[in-house]
């Protein structure tokens, strides 16, 4: 009777359950025992839904359990009690539940019911924004279908807690509630509530056992934890994230280093709370002695003689031991290596797998004996270079660029010289532009793989201004990534809408207002004519046309005009109404055109460029009352010869390098050969042939022009995203080959904002100078022949990738004149102000500047100002 009721209750009653143990407790599971201890033996484990015979016997062994095994039930830590906690300790499921499904003479059955932890429905942020949103999300990872544990909830609060703390939100508070999808079983909803907070910023850094003279250059060289209200450190962050504080106490202790501090250390730091957005930081350091160098032992070099490299090396006998420079110079530390360290020497004549290690090999009181052991290795040869990222342009028109060619020993220079040709193509990210270098000192070869980042580079322009002259539109399509031998074959994947892949630029263009402007360009460019060398070629046509007013504006709305305003009645509503008066027989046409040719050089380096250009321009006008000459025709034939040089290491936001270009355009000197007196040519507005004179006069255009322009562009930090000052100095010159025959054409009209667009000073350049009206540096009814300008800009990246944008501040001046004789280079008109550029893939630059000019013009503060 006694086995009998045993046997029931071991079959209706004996449970080992976690009993409904919720997944977001990690509480143990409670067991409950009755009856008196038996022994059994396993005869068998089934599990709920699961008929998979490998898969029942990978959880039953899971969970330690053996058919045969004895158990014995009840007793406090039985075989059952262990199998429950091993199952949990997966943290796979919510729920863990072994039942006696029977028992048959001394064998029981057990039967494990496990519950999957639920699954994610849905996930909602709160308290953050939509670009914040989106990083977690990345870093999250968090999908539909996802299951939801307690590991999931913390690693997903480590990781929003992280990433906020490295934007300065030390106090983050996150909560993550999770709620039961009614439409759905063993499903749940997750919102994540996030308050940030505010930044915590460092309010002051204070240092203990340091020299106070030395003290300010410590707190700069805490790049990453810098103190608020400094001006020095404007352009600098001065959140406090653990992680650079931590990189910042090495360089405390590097910058002693650089000093000759061998031996100084921080004993002890400590952040504490200001208030609720500070906390000051205090630094307790062992400056120890200041050590010098004695000697200096060269071991291993053969390439290089003693000599070279203790030239190189930038350290004797008697100098302060600096181990920063030790470190720049040797190049053993690549992130702060100079460009001609001597690892880098070293690495551009081949010597990939060189190790340079120096070894204090004495200290005697405050001086260390240096021994450099060089392990040179053998040279080695580049064995693949591979592309990778590219679907925008033919393969053949990267590897053009490149200077690093299978065979070839490594060169670290030219591997940079690539990376920066890759980027001014313009067609990839130069922000992510990344060589992965795989060494195999075995083989004595090195693999080179260029990971790049396609942009589009195709750009569209659609514009709209309303002036006096009514709307004014404007359209245009650049195409940089043109294929002409490609325009007749048949259509492929780069063929769908238009032949690409060969880098080729055209631009189409169409400007006008309906009746008085209209202006027309097409241009095509190659920038590797005939595939073979960097040749470019360039063809371009345009047309324009102008129209004028009649009679009838000047006669009724101008005079009306004017005496309106003579009488206090204000502007007359037609006065600006040109629309009204247009006249189809007064205009201006030029068409022209253009070919150039142009060649990179090898001498005096290969960032130079020679080109030439010939240029076709005729002008005809009919009573352009605008112009020197209201009637006739004339004609433009000249030849720009052009020498460039730039090195700036990307198109948009170069942050070293320079930009030269001089120039020389000149056309034939038709006077000097053509007999005519021009001293007494057109002299008399009175004559009955004067405008017949003016027509021979003016026939054929001449001058030489020459042109200066250097740019300059230095990082002011070593970060990616730093300051960088541009520099600019530019002039122009308009001369003639006979005084009497000073060319109206070409001269320039200098003030504003640069562009050029609807003017009646059609056949001049443009040359902007911020803070003054367009134009108001060239004197009313005269020409510009020379000019000078000279700029300063402070530029400043906010983001940089396929969509770029910085901010800048600018100091500028410049003037223009109407004699070259009467240029003077510091003799300028001053301003000063601050714009913003963008850069869109498919518009190009977008910008916007305000300034202020402080100069009067022609004694007049009118075109200046704000």
């Amino acid at each position: 009777m006694k086995s009998s009721l045993l046997h029931i209750l071991l079959f209706f009653a004996v449970t080992v359950s976690s009993l409904a143990q919720n997944s977001n407790t990690k509480v143990k599971p409670t067991l409950t025992y009755s009856g008196d201890p038996t022994i059994y033996v396993l005869g068998g484990v089934s599990i709920d839904g699961i008929n998979d015979e490998q898969e029942v016997n990978r959880l039953v062994s899971m969970a330690g359990l053996i058919v045969g095994q004895e158990i014995t039930f009840p007793k406090a830590d039985n075989e059952i009690t262990r199998a429950v906690n091993k199952l949990w300790e997966q943290r796979l499921f919510s729920d863990v539940t072994i039942t006696a499904d029977s028992i048959v003479g001394n064998n029981i059955f057990l039967h494990i019911q496990l519950a999957a932890h639920p699954q994610l429905t849905e996930v909602k942020y709160n308290g953050i924004k939509k670009a914040e949103r989106e990083d977690l999300e990345e870093k999250l990872k968090l999908k539909p279908g996802n299951q939801i544990s307690v590991d999931v909830i913390d690693r997903v609060k480590y990781i929003i807690r992280t990433f906020f703390e490295d934007k300065g939100f030390k106090n983050v508070d996150i909560e993550v509630l999770q709620r039961d999808d009614p439409k759905e079983a063993n499903h749940v909803l997750l919102d994540i509530n996030i308050d940030k907070n505010e930044k915590v910023k460092v309010h002051r850094i204070y240092f203990t056992g340091a020299d106070p003279k030395l003290q300010n250059s410590l707190k700069k060289a805490m790049k990453k934890t810098r103190e608020v209200g400094k001006l020095r450190n404007f352009f600098s962050s001065k959140k406090f994230i653990e992680e650079k504080y931590t990189a910042d106490k090495v360089a405390v202790v590097n910058k002693y280093n650089s000093w000759g501090y061998r031996d100084a250390y921080i004993v002890a730091d400590s952040v504490v709370p200001f208030d609720e957005k500070h906390v000051d930081v205090y630094l307790t350091i062992d400056q120890g002695g200041k050590y010098f160098v004695r000697n200096i032992n060269w071991v291993g070099n053969t390439v290089y003689s003693t000599e070279a490299l203790n030239k190189s090396l930038q350290l004797k006998h008697g100098d302060i031991y600096n181990q920063e420079l030790l470190k720049k110079r040797l190049g053993t530390d690549m992130s702060m290596a100079d460009e001609d360290a001597i690892a880098n020497e070293y690495y551009n004549h081949g010597y990939v797998f060189n190790r340079i290690i120096p070894v204090e090999t004495n200290v005697v009181g405050d001086s260390v004996d240096l021994e450099i052991r060089i392990r040179e290795g053998k040279q080695a040869t580049l064995n693949k270079v591979n592309i990778i990222g590219n679907d925008h342009v033919y393969e053949h028109v990267v590897r053009r660029e490149l200077r690093t060619k299978p065979g070839d020993l490594f060169n670290r220079d030219a591997l940079m010289r690539s990376l920066r040709d890759l980027a001014s193509m313009g067609h990839f990210d130069a922000e992510h532009l990344t060589p992965d270098l795989k060494q195999d000192e075995a083989n004595g070869t090195v693999d080179i793989t260029y990971k790049l980042v396609s942009k589009s580079t195709d750009q569209m322009e659609f514009s709209m201004g309303y002036g006096a002259m009514g709307v004014t539109g404007r359209i245009a399509v650049k195409f940089n990534n043109f294929a002409i031998q490609n325009l007749f074959k048949k259509s492929s994947a780069r063929n769908f809408f238009l032949p690409q892949g060969e880098g080729q630029s055209v631009e189409i263009a169409a400007q006008t207002n309906g009746r008085y402007y209209q202006q027309y360009s097409v241009s095509f460019m190659d920038p590797w004519f005939g595939k073979k060398r960097p040749n470019q070629l360039s063809v371009s046509l345009f047309y324009s046309k102008q129209t004028d007013v009649n009679s009838n504006y000047y006669n009724s709305a101008y005079y009306n005009n004017y005496y309106n305003r003579l009488n206090g009645y204000g502007t007359s509503s037609n006065y600006y109404n040109y629309a009204d008066y247009y006249d189809p027989d007064k205009y201006v046409q030029i068409l022209g055109g253009s070919v150039g040719w142009g060649k990179r050089l090898r001498w005096p380096d290969d960032y130079f460029n020679f080109s030439a250009m010939l240029t076709f321009q005729r002008y005809n006008l009919k009573q352009w009352q605008y112009f020197i000459m209201t009637d006739g025709n004339c004609n433009n034939l000249n030849l720009t010869l052009s020498l460039n040089r730039n090195s700036s290491d990307q198109p948009f936001f170069p942050r070293k390098g320079s930009d030269l270009a001089m120039s020389v355009s000149a056309t034939p000197p038709f006077s000097l050969w053509d007999g005519k007196d021009y001293a007494s040519l057109a002299n008399n507005r009175e004559s009955a042939t004067y405008l017949q004179e003016m027509k021979e006069k003016y026939r054929w255009i001449e001058y030489h022009k020459w042109k200066f322009r250097l740019k300059t562009y230095t990082a002011l930090t070593k970060a990616d995203k730093c300051p960088v000052l541009m520099t600019r100095t530019e002039f122009g010159l308009l001369g003639y080959y006979r005084k009497h025959k000073p060319s109206p054409f070409e001269t320039f009209y200098m003030g504003g904002d640069g562009m050029s667009g609807y003017s009646y000073n059609y056949a001049t350049e443009t040359i902007g100078l911020r803070g003054y009206d367009n134009g108001a540096l060239t004197p009313q009814g005269m020409e510009g022949y020379a000019y000078s300008r000279l700029s300063m800009e402070l530029r400043y990246p906010l983001l940089l990738g396929n969509t770029s944008i910085y901010a800048l501040g600018f100091l500028e001046g410049g003037n223009c004149w109407t004699t070259c004789s009467k240029f003077n280079p510091f003799d300028l008109k001053r301003s000063a102000g601050a714009g913003l550029r963008l850069f869109l893939p498919m518009i190009g630059m977008l910008g916007i500047d305000w300034a202020y000019g402080f100069d009067k013009i022609f004694g007049s503060s009118r075109y200046s100002g704000s």
